[in-house]
């Protein structure tokens, strides 16, 4: 530690070390180990871009030695190296309990050598061994066929943040320090990373930081000054600029800076142990007077060369300190026996077969890093299912509502339903949280602020006390960014904990690809057999697209189930509960599921009930099924299956029946409801899949079927292609069509009205031939006046709300018919 000093002004990467901290904290003896260790991290990193064989550069390097395919990025490697050891320093001597989370994701090689000379990796991979051998099974197996990936993927032992898409290191660092008190997630930011407008946000993630419940993030943004081509905008502004940006975050920003190795040791040393200090100062504030506040949280800016340590030019054109150095630094060793002997010369440099004396690092260097679960490499947060506590779960059906008669009932799904998720909130006051983009009150769950505020570490007015819900110390976070909000619930999760987020339907969109990049981490996990099971990442979709018809068009897409069905079956499930019972059911199911992304889709609004507790569980428990009290088919060959998926597409499939049955009260038509969408994949193709036997048995496979989907309808054709009888399935959704409308017309427009689904259903009964005519004029007529009406009041006519299933007994008389 030392005292603070106005930084510099230069911009350069290059020079003796400028720091804000002044202080030598390391001896002499101390800088030369820290400079070995160094060396062999950098050498480990060339090596395992480079090499198949020689792992030890025993003998001169040939280019059979050489991998055939040079994948790989070295740019950033110096830079998190320098880091990470730095900071082991600081863990061993504070006791410190830390994680690594390697924002440029893409410079594995940096994280790998910490996790190698750590020990980690020969664990968790016995092939590896710490000798000859195994350095040269560690080598080969990087970025190459049956190995692993060149980024910080779920093979790479500590990492939760693959790094690969940039932006969301530092929200899945709040994320893993939030209820893990004594937690220090040190978080490397590339300055290209910087750039990206998910990070830009999340740096007010301090904003919503207690200092008494939760750890602390201590970001380093390292600035090595340029892209894959391009130079980053962070390190070509001045240092006030630069400063007065993270001031203005609410950071307090510390400056390394240059590329002299030694001068540089001393610099990293001293400020990385001033910033440790100062958290755990404003945390012992926090936690002896109870009082929480916000602090300015320290923040680390790096500057060092692109490349740090390679050579500086090759053939008169820049190398280290310039974007070439970003990916394989010398890509030609293959054709350019020179270029080959620049490499061997520059690996040398390293001292391999000194610091690598009989294939592993001196008991010197080796006590420079932490041992067991102390190792950033190996700390159980990192492997966030070993950690994992079950919820403690309330009975889902003491919150039931009440159903008498089938869609008869009116009731807020999921005001209701917010009930139970404030009863486990209260019940894990460490383990769950809610997460949302501000929608929280609008989605109406506003019940579980009876059991957690949202957390608030910001300024305060007279008036959040008039409902404002905000607490210091709360169980809901909501910011105004969706990838925020996910980043954070992603570091929860893959740090051992439990929780849900909310997000109006149309705009869940603005996080495909954070959820895209999650499920691919999810499936790998699969194969890694040392990864244990983390919580799923639930994502409850509400004010969905059939009740989107006063905000317009651009709030009218349902179009993510689509991005979720792409990915692979191992790791997704959507579920479309058609009221209030089944939502309570799915919801009770997906917190208690690991590793998946479960999707469940319900309206926030007032609607029809169908079904009791007893018979919600049992629909969900098969996901698919018949609802006999709908039905006029009992032991005799359909006419007619109307199917529907989703709450408001189930609504007005009734009524269609109810149409058809006014007109036609001689119809055998059976009512499928279907609420695991996965149901309708083969079971070939999916484990939730229906048979073929099974599907036939359903929805036969010489019946007309309309299908009244919530999303867009070719999704469900695609799910469906090859069952049997698919010719006959004709599927109505969201079309892309919309205004200003209310939800009569939204639905005529997109012909999942009732009236369009009964004049479609007469369409395709052949067996009406001309008698449907009459019907189905008197249908349209009813249509048009029922959409001028709303066309002319703003509002839909009154028996269209307020209709019920009037067919009372209609099962009991199909069963009668069919005993007698």
């Amino acid at each position: 530690m030392g005292d603070t000093k106005e930084e510099p002004k230069s911009i350069s990467a290059y020079g003796p070390a400028r720091s804000t901290v002044k202080g030598a904290p390391l001896s002499k003896d101390q800088i030369e180990k820290y400079n070995d260790f160094f060396k062999a991290s950098l050498y480990l990193s060339l090596g395992m871009i480079y090499l198949r064989e020689n792992p030890l550069l025993k003998v001169p390097l040939k280019k059979e030695h050489l991998k055939a395919r040079l994948l790989g990025h070295f740019g950033s490697a110096p830079g998190q190296i320098f880091t990470w050891m730095h900071f082991n320093r600081l863990i061993t001597k504070y006791d410190l309990d830390s994680i690594y989370i390697s924002g440029p994701g893409h410079g594995a090689p940096a994280v790998l050598s910490q996790a190698y000379l750590e020990g980690t990796y020969s664990e968790v991979y016995p092939v590896t061994s710490e000798d000859e051998e195994g350095m040269q099974k560690f080598f080969k197996q990087f970025s190459f066929p049956g190995g692993i990936g060149s980024h910080a993927t779920p093979e790479t032992p500590g990492s939760i943040h693959e790094g690969g898409e940039l932006g969301y290191s530092i929200s899945h660092a709040f994320g893993a320090v939030f209820d893990h008190p004594n937690l220090i997630a040190l978080t490397m930011v590339g300055d290209g990373e910087a750039e990206t407008g998910p990070l830009a946000t999340s740096w007010h993630s301090t904003k919503f930081l207690n200092p008494i419940t939760d750890g602390a993030v201590l970001p380093v943004l390292h600035l090595n000054g340029y892209k894959i081509n391009n130079p980053t905008v962070l390190a070509r502004i001045s240092h006030k600029e630069l400063e007065n940006l993270f001031l203005g975050y609410g950071y307090q920003p510390y400056f390394v800076e240059g590329d002299d190795v030694e001068s540089m040791h001393q610099a990293m040393a001293a400020t990385l142990e001033h910033c440790v200090v100062e958290i755990r100062k404003f945390q012992k504030q926090a936690r002896d007077s109870g009082k929480a506040f916000r602090p300015m949280w320290p923040v680390v800016i790096l500057r060092t060369p692109k490349g740090w340590t390679g050579p500086r030019k090759i053939d008169d054109k820049y190398l280290e300190g310039f974007w070439r150095a970003h990916q394989v630094p010398i890509t030609d060793v293959h054709t350019n026996p020179e270029h080959l002997k620049l490499l061997e010369k520059w690996m040398r440099s390293y001292e391999p077969e000194r610091l690598f004396a009989n294939g592993k690092i001196s008991p010197e260097l080796k006590a420079l890093c932490p041992t067991g679960n102390a190792r950033m490499s190996a700390n159980p947060v990192g492997n966030g299912g070993i950690i994992r506590k079950p919820l403690k779960m309330p009975d889902f059906r003491n919150y039931a509502i009440r159903v008498e008669k089938s869609a008869s009932t009116m009731d807020a799904s999921m005001s209701n339903m917010a009930l139970f998720l404030r009863d486990i909130m209260a019940q894990n006051p460490t383990n769950f949280r809610l997460f949302g983009p501000d929608e929280t009150e609008s989605n109406k769950l506003a019940n579980v602020y009876q059991a957690g505020k949202k957390v608030w570490m910001g300024e305060y007015f007279e008036e959040d006390q008039d409902g404002g819900n905000l607490a210091m110390e709360g169980r809901v976070m909501e910011i105004l960014s969706e990838h925020t909000c996910e980043g954070w619930l992603e570091g929860y999760i893959l740090s051992g904990r439990h929780g849900l987020l909310n997000s109006y339907e149309p705009f869940i969109h603005v996080i495909d690809s954070m959820v895209n990049q999650h499920c691919k981490w999810l499936e790998k996990c699969l194969e890694v057999e040392w990864r244990a099971k983390v919580a799923s990442l639930n994502i409850l979709l509400t004010a969905v697209v059939w009740r989107q018809d006063h905000n317009g068009f651009t709030h009218q897409d349902p179009g993510f189930l689509d991005v979720v069905a792409n990915k692979s079956p191992d790791v997704v499930r959507i579920y479309l509960p058609p009221d209030g019972n089944c939502l309570l059911s799915c919801m009770d199911h997906c917190l208690r599921s690991t590793s998946y992304v479960n999707v469940i889709v319900a309206d926030k609004q007032e609607h029809l009930q169908y079904l009791t507790m007893e018979e919600a569980v049992i629909h969900c428990t098969k996901g698919i099924g018949i609802w006999p009290q709908f039905c006029t088919d009992a032991g005799e060959e359909p006419d007619l299956v109307m199917a529907a998926c989703g709450d408001i597409p189930t609504h007005e499939a009734l009524a269609a029946v109810d149409l058809l049955l006014q007109h036609f009260p001689e119809l055998k038509i059976r009512f499928v409801n279907v609420v695991d969408l996965f149901k309708l994949i083969s079971h070939v193709d999916h484990s939730h899949g229906l048979t073929d036997e099974e599907w036939t048995s359903i929805f036969t496979n010489d019946r007309p079927i309309i299908f009244n989907f919530h999303s867009y309808p070719w999704l469900v054709h695609r799910l469906t292609y090859k069952r049997p009888g698919s010719h006959n399935l004709h599927v109505r959704g969201y079309k892309e069509k919309g205004n200003i409308d209310t939800p009569l017309e939204l639905a005529i427009r997109n012909q999942t009205d009732r009236f369009s689904l009964a004049m479609d259903a007469i369409d395709r009964m052949p067996n009406l031939h001309n008698r449907g005519s009459a019907a189905r004029e008197v249908l349209l007529n009813d249509q048009i006046k029922a959409r001028n009406e709303a066309f002319e009041t703003g509002i839909d006519p009154p028996f269209l709300n307020q209709w019920k299933w009037p067919h009372t007994g209609l099962w009991k008389q199909t069963v009668t018919k069919l005993t007698s």
